[in-house]
């Protein structure tokens, strides 16, 4: 069941990079030129490396490293597809150019230079702007494989390679991603089934949403592909992507989402399997302190039922104090 918490657990998968806004906003800030020389990873496998130099002051260069998203589609000599050099070019061309060759052991470098950018809101958005690399490069590649898949065909998504995906396009236009859901105990299936479930009812419930599916079995589109990559124990979701959803703005936000989105099933799974640990807890703690004051009162009653059995006694023992017991 879903929860207001779960309902917000994407926020933690931006696509924004943190780190990269706050060097290139630190950079932007400083008094006076600094060199910097920064290499850092996140998401485990993508790299970034920030470089300036106090004598170019206007000029610091990004590189990145991020694994393709499919062998099938052909890199250029930059170790990107063509398609997706252009995207990015369309997308910094006020602020920033490609280097080719990139950058050794990056397949893109960017140079930027913020200095024509004279309002400081300008230059924040820019920084922005750049912190969603990975995700316009990502995009790109996804529009650049769903063309190149012509009016119809399927092909696998390696972003996480244990876990792969597919995306599918049918002769009427119709675009489907489709990914084998994998668990590692009998709990977290379960869960992700309820999930998977409530799911499919919540998002058909909406004419605009994407048309969302879970099947047990492999859907057609999947029909050759080996069978250690439909070997699955949580079946198959499915997913149908409209066309605008690929088209401007919107398709470097639907590309993020397709490839998280097994990442955001066993990030929900966590939760949730935390907060019922959490009431489990909660409850018993509850139990625990409803059965000690149960005790506590008993002991109570007792020893107060002990006392009048004593009072009882010692009334019956007293001699009478009629006047014929009186001695004169």
């Amino acid at each position: 069941m879903l929860s207001g918490d779960s309902a917000k657990v994407m926020a933690f998968f931006s696509s924004g990079s943190r780190a990269l806004v706050e060097i290139l906003t630190r950079m932007q800030s400083a008094e006076r030129p600094m060199p910097v020389d920064h290499t850092f990873f996140e998401f485990g496998s993508i790299r970034y490396h920030v470089e300036a130099s106090a004598s170019d002051p206007d000029n610091a260069y990004l590189s990145i490293s991020t694994p393709s998203l499919s062998h099938e589609a052909s890199p250029s000599s930059s170790g990107l597809p063509e398609f997706t050099l252009q995207e990015t070019r369309k997308m910094y061309q006020k602020f920033a150019e490609i280097i080719e060759p990139p950058k050794e052991g990056y397949v893109l470098t960017l140079k930027l230079n913020f200095s024509g950018l004279t309002r400081p809101k300008d230059r924040i958005k820019a920084i922005n702007q750049i912190s969603v690399l990975q995700s316009v490069v990502l995009s790109s590649q996804l529009k650049g494989m769903l063309v190149s898949l012509g009016a119809s065909g399927t092909m696998k998504l390696v972003y996480n390679q244990r876990e792969p995906f597919f995306v599918s396009k049918t002769p009427a236009g119709k675009i489907n991603a489709v990914f084998p859901m994998r668990f590692r105990d009998d709990t977290d299936l379960a869960i992700a089934t309820s999930f998977f479930q409530e799911l499919q009812d919540l998002g058909n419930s909406f004419a605009k949403a994407p048309k969302c599916s879970w099947s047990p079995i492999p859907p057609p589109e999947l029909r050759g592909e080996y069978v250690r990559h439909l070997t699955t124990n949580g079946g198959f979701v499915s997913f149908g992507v409209f066309s605008r959803h690929v088209r401007g703005k919107r398709a470097a936000k639907t590309a993020w989402i397709l490839l998280n989105f097994q990442s955001y099933v066993k990030y929900h799974i966590k939760c949730t399997r935390s907060s019922i640990q959490s009431r489990m807890r909660e409850r018993l703690e509850t139990l625990t302190e409803a059965i000690q004051n149960a005790r506590l009162r008993g002991t109570d009653d007792k020893r107060k039922l002990q006392g009048d059995e004593v009072e009882e006694e010692d009334e019956e023992e007293q001699p009478p104090t009629c006047f014929r017991c009186v001695p004169y």
